[in-house]
């Protein structure tokens, strides 16, 4: 048993048998840990010296910091591309064998990559600087005192204290134990908690659960258990995402379709057409250049960097960069009550006596379990505030009362859904309690569960303080016979922006989800409170059916689930994964790690349990649940977006493989060379999908990336070619003797520029005033080029005549008819 006094002020003063516990901040007697047996130097830490000694040693605990690549692997990413590779190479060809107009896509290409380098750095430091801020800070006892330091500061042999929601950062050996219960689960799978003594081994990626204490550092950095695993799932991930997966996929069928294409366009102007050879080399590089979307890869990062600073603002810290996607995607939103919907803290609005029951004797019951507890949670505390201890019935007066000694003490567990401690009373009799979710505590029908019931549909919060016979209080039948005699009725503050997130995700068509421990109906009432549709269908998980397909249908069915254990939590968010749905789990308690780990997207409050911070890939530091509609629309901007702009650059690579086949099975020159394409593709692709895929965008996030662009993409490039083509095979019978080549090379400019500028046109839908004055800017941008002289040199365009460019328009025209024609076609066939 655990010997625990209450002194004459109420504080808790340790028995014989436990450990001391020490207070933050508080002062030891200055005494050389060295001159002290083990026990004594676990309660005092390791003095300044010894730890400067571990640091010089390098024992420290140097793991890598989460969610976020160096700047030279940022710069690496960046420049160091299969396209890249290819467009250097063609554009050092370039360099030497044209003019330099030929060579501007070489300096895109460059502007580019800085462009993207830098906005990534931003992203980096946004994320790096909020990471610091959401670090959670490990307790360690040093020269006496008990102080935070940053995980990276740990060094071996420190003395780390624990309490409930505390990660265990390195692996060591507990040297304090007060009922300390750790989830192992994160790492060996196993959901029940390890009950630790001192000596037993605690490794890092586990967590408390319940009860608290402090264990000595045995390993630290990448010889710790999981810190390998941490490492991995630390990393970088902006690869991992259907977004960019879909975008590979489409660059590794570009590369198969470009290579053969490439190789019979060198061989047709190089070898068949025996002609200038340098005149030959920039019209074959002029063939293959645009083939390589290679502003995509950018644009997506620069979209991802950019959408990282803009939640930074609000506070939110994006962990893993995927997440701003995933949640976009989500159709089911899993809700823990307390500290989402509602505030970390409660008040205690009445205490309730039952059975004849003293007020004055149940006052000071609720007063001695409220020191029994060194870390309260949020209800043990409210009644703390309303019982201090030393506090006789509020009046400020002390009594005998707080010589009650506590003799054995149980700390609250979600699992259980309970705490307790035992007491020798003043008079030395010996008595033991229960403080916990009543229907939990009580036998099914039992009559006071009638009177609990209506407080629930109240949306207050009640607990059942109860009295048990003396005995082990964490044996499994400790509730039996428990013999009701107070409720506690809690008055839970509702989060002032929880009703407008919830109505923001009905609008959104996405499903809400209320889980809770708490009791179905309570929750249910405080859901309605907050407007959630569907807060009537409550169900009691304890009656949930275990077969995970008939766990979905419930789920389904209902929207606020009460008394769910952590497990449970787990299975719920498995079972809806089960169905095809995209989860996103919020919570802020230990209750909801494995839960959180296992959704789609984990969101974590920045005053959560630090092991929720850590399995969560958004963190919302502000602690407000209002922030997840801006992680939506964030994610949805960058979804959508993309798609359009997706379609801009692949209709680029379909025309200029298909030009370049033609060319290739007509055996005639190429039509254009680098410059004219560099042009097109900076008015209608380049400028344009940099604006719009950084505008705004609250469409619902589609799956099938690339199938949904290439359904758009092939029709609008073979439209675009065959137009095209049509226009300088016309024009070559038009004219004749020198310059002939590049009036029909300035014909065909016209007609591909046309027919893009639509493709643009028609993404560039609903029309806003900006985006109307876009589409019309690209377009004064290549008049502007047609009649400024030096303009019509330095690009080697000038029209000849009239009947040939308005030929060329008629035949764009057309092309634009069937553009509208075959994007109808696809939208009626596959949806938009």
């Amino acid at each position: 048993m655990t010997q625990r006094a209450l002194d004459s002020s109420g504080e808790q003063t340790p028995g014989p048998s436990r450990p001391a516990m020490i207070d933050a901040g508080a002062e030891l007697d200055p005494v050389h840990p060295m001159d002290l047996p083990p026990s004594a130097h676990d309660a005092t830490g390791l003095t300044t010296a010894e730890v400067a000694e571990r640091v010089a040693r390098g024992e420290v605990n140097d793991v890598p910091v989460r969610s976020s690549r160096s700047v030279a692997e940022i710069v690496r990413a960046n420049v160091f591309t299969r396209f890249n590779l290819i467009i250097g190479v063609l554009w050092v060809i370039m360099l030497f064998v044209a003019p330099i107009q030929d060579s501007l896509f070489g300096f895109v290409i460059v502007a580019n990559t800085g462009i993207g380098i830098i906005q990534e750095w931003r992203a980096k430091k946004t994320l790096d600087s909020l990471a610091v801020i959401g670090e959670a800070k490990p307790t360690v006892r040093r020269d006496g005192k008990a102080a935070e330091v940053s995980t990276h500061e740990i060094v071996l042999g420190d003395v780390i204290e624990l309490g409930p929601g505390d990660k265990v950062v390195v692996d060591g050996t507990v040297a304090e134990a007060d009922s300390l219960e750790v989830d192992e689960s994160l790492l060996t799978g196993e959901a029940d908690p390890v009950l630790k003594r001192p000596g037993d081994p605690v490794m890092s990626g586990s967590f408390v659960v319940a009860g608290g204490g402090a264990f000595t550092a045995t390993k630290v950095g990448r010889e710790a258990y999981a810190a390998q695993l941490a490492e991995e799932a630390s990393r970088f991930t902006l690869v991992h995402s259907e977004l960019r997966s879909g975008i590979s996929t489409i660059l590794k069928y570009v590369t198969w379709m470009m290579v053969p294409t490439a190789i019979g366009l060198i061989i047709s102007q190089l070898v068949v057409k025996d002609n200038n050879f340098k005149d030959s080399v920039a019209r074959t590089v002029g063939g293959i250049v645009p083939m390589i979307p290679e502003g995509l890869v950018l644009l997506t990062s620069v979209a991802f960097a950019i959408g990282v600073v803009r939640l930074g603002r609000k506070q939110c810290l994006v962990q893993e960069l995927p997440a701003i996607e995933g949640l976009a995607r989500v159709d089911v939103v899993c809700l823990d009550k307390t500290g989402t919907l509602t505030e970390g803290g409660m008040d205690v609005t009445e205490v309730r006596a039952l059975g004849g029951s003293d007020e004055a004797y149940v006052h000071q019951v609720l007063r001695s379990l409220g020191s029994s507890d060194p870390r309260p949670n949020a209800s043990l505390q409210a009644i703390i505030d309303a019982y201090p201890a030393g506090d006789k019935d509020g009046q400020g007066g002390k009594g005998e009362e707080a010589s009650w000694t506590v003799t054995d003490a149980l700390p609250f567990s979600s699992a259980r859904k309970y705490s307790g401690a035992a007491f020798t009373e003043t008079d030395g009799t010996p008595s033991a309690w229960l403080l916990g979710a009543p229907d939990v505590l009580l036998a099914d029908g039992d009559a006071t569960l009638t009177e609990i019931e209506l407080l629930n549909e109240q949306g207050l919060r009640v607990l059942l303080l109860a009295r048990v016979p003396s005995g082990e209080l964490d044996a499994p039948d400790a509730a039996q016979g428990a013999v009701p005699t107070a409720l506690v009725v809690l008055e839970q503050r509702l989060r002032p922006d929880a009703a407008e997130t919830l109505k923001y995700f009905a609008q959104q068509n996405v499903a809400t989800k209320v889980i809770s421990g708490d009791n179905a109906v309570s929750v249910g009432a405080v859901a309605g409170k907050l407007g959630l549709a569907g807060a009537e269908n409550t169900l009691d998980a304890r009656k949930m059916p275990t077969d995970p397909d008939a766990m979905a249908t419930a789920m389904e069915q209902n929207a606020v689930f009460g008394r769910v254990t952590p497990q449970q939590k787990r299975d719920m968010v498995a079972a809806l994964q089960s169905r095809g749905h995209t989860v996103a789990m919020t919570g802020d308690g230990v209750n909801d790690v494995l839960a959180l780990k296992d959704a789609d997207i984990g969101v974590s409050m920045g005053s959560g349990s630090e092991a929720t911070r850590a399995v969560a890939q958004i963190v919302l530091l502000n602690n407000s649940f209002a922030t997840l509609p801006s992680v939506v629309a964030e994610g949805r901007r960058v979804i959508g977006n993309i798609t359009r702009v997706a379609t801009l650059f692949l209709t680029k690579t379909v025309y200029s493989v298909l030009l370049a086949i033609l060319v290739v099975c007509t055996q005639v020159e190429y039509p254009f060379l680098p410059r004219h394409l560099t042009l097109l593709s900076t008015l209608t692709i380049g400028v344009p999908a940099f604006f719009l895929a950084l505008a705004p965008n609250k469409e619902r996030a589609q799956p099938h990336f690339v199938r949904r662009v290439m359904r758009y993409a092939i029709p609008s490039g073979v439209i675009a070619a065959t137009a095209t083509f049509t226009t300088y095979l016309v024009a070559r019978h038009h004219y004749a003797g020198p310059g002939a080549l590049e009036a029909e090379t300035s014909a065909a400019t016209l007609t591909l520029f046309l027919t893009s500028m639509w493709v643009l046109a028609i993404i560039a839908r609903p029309y806003t005033w900006w985006r109307i004055a876009l589409v019309a800017a690209m377009g004064l941008g290549f008049l502007i080029v047609l009649v400024v002289p030096w303009l019509q040199d330095f690009f080697a365009l000038k029209l000849v005549g009239t009947t040939m460019p308005w030929t060329a328009v008629g035949i764009a025209v057309t092309a634009a008819a069937l553009l509208e024609f075959s994007w109808r076609v696809v939208g009626r066939r596959f949806g938009a």
